[in-house]
């Protein structure tokens, strides 16, 4: 009985593990507080975690560029926004999407510009990605729709014309891009024989990341049959929700890396000072937020949290250069 009680714990362990190995986040930037039918792109302090003007949701880090100059404007990267105009025609309402809603009805979603980047925290991090869901933002629905000032209409006169729009996502991997491993989706596409069957995405739809592999960060860039000069006449928008991860690390296989290694760290949640202890040899611990940045580190076995705002970190220790644990760790 006593060895069949000990099986039975060992499978219960493994299962354990199996089951925090392939837990999944979703950020759907429901997280985040925003006045109705308006957006943030970086003109403000943002109201959630950041530091130089990124923004999170779940294990997605959002960075975002604004920039100052002549009155101030979005300059690159993500903002995020609950606008419901899906028709007023213009740059002027860059910041809605065509759905006029978020995934499945829900209130925020992101916007991007072409060569937006998307980071991980590091529980996503070197992790597969496993998808989102896209579509278009009411400015550049309208321009392809209809033309404007700067672009044509898909299609042309006709109608017969063989334009596009693409998002391309490719990734990073070792701070390395890999240009063959990427995922193609077409915003719009005017390229078939049957002008029935030429369109413009006006809903959420879904990608599958699954094929990139494990990754560290993604780019994604829009292009366009529409150019001119060198410059692409398409707006260069996009918006996107529900983009869900693998987690690396789940509070259950943290656990079972630190006892393993005869590392425990406590008290957790900590409010003034963590406790780092250990049966071998360790060198020095660093406290990392989810950005992927240190914020402190120290070779004592006591450290001091006053000067961190409240939030999830990750304490990693080291002997010299050899990684002997992470944990995930929250700052009251």
């Amino acid at each position: 009985m006593k060895k069949q009680l000990q099986h039975l714990a060992i499978v219960a362990s493994l299962a354990l593990v199996s089951s925090n190995a392939s837990a999944q986040t979703t950020a759907d930037l429901e997280n985040i507080s925003l006045a109705p039918n308006s957006y943030w792109n970086g003109a403000t302090a943002n109201p959630t975690v950041s530091t130089n003007g990124s923004f999170t949701s779940g294990n997605v880090i959002f960075p975002n560029s604004y920039n100052g100059s002549f009155g101030g404007y979005w300059e690159s990267g993500w903002s995020y926004s609950n606008m419901k105009d899906s028709t007023t025609v213009g740059s002027g309402n860059q910041y809605s999407a065509r759905t006029a809603v978020g995934y499945g009805s829900s209130v925020n979603y992101a916007v991007a510009q072409g060569g937006a980047k998307l980071k991980f925290n590091l529980i996503a991090q070197g992790k597969q990605m496993i998808g989102c869901y896209v579509t278009n933002s009411t400015f550049a629905t309208l321009s392809m729709k209809n033309g404007d000032s700067y672009a044509k209409k898909f299609g042309g006169s006709t109608g017969n014309d063989p334009d596009w729009f693409k998002l391309k996502i490719q990734k990073y991997l070792g701070g390395v891009l890999s240009p063959n491993d990427s995922v193609i989706f077409y915003l719009a596409d005017y390229r078939f024989a049957n002008n029935a069957q030429d369109y413009i995405v006006k809903t959420w739809q879904y990608v599958n990341l699954t094929s990139l592999g494990n990754v560290d960060s993604l780019v994604f860039n829009l292009t366009s049959s529409d150019n001119s000069g060198g410059f692409m006449n398409t707006p260069n928008y996009f918006c996107l929700d529900n983009f869900t991860t693998t987690n690396a690390l789940s509070a259950g296989i943290s656990e079972i890396m630190t006892n393993g290694n005869s590392i425990s760290i406590y008290p957790n949640p900590a409010s003034e000072e963590l406790n780092v202890r250990s049966a071998i040899p360790f060198t020095h611990s660093e406290i990392i937020n989810q950005l992927g940045e240190v914020v402190t580190s120290s070779n004592q076995n006591t450290i001091a949290l006053n000067a961190l705002t409240s939030g999830i970190y990750f304490i990693k220790t080291y002997n010299n250069t050899s990684l002997l644990s992470t944990k995930k760790i929250i700052k009251n």
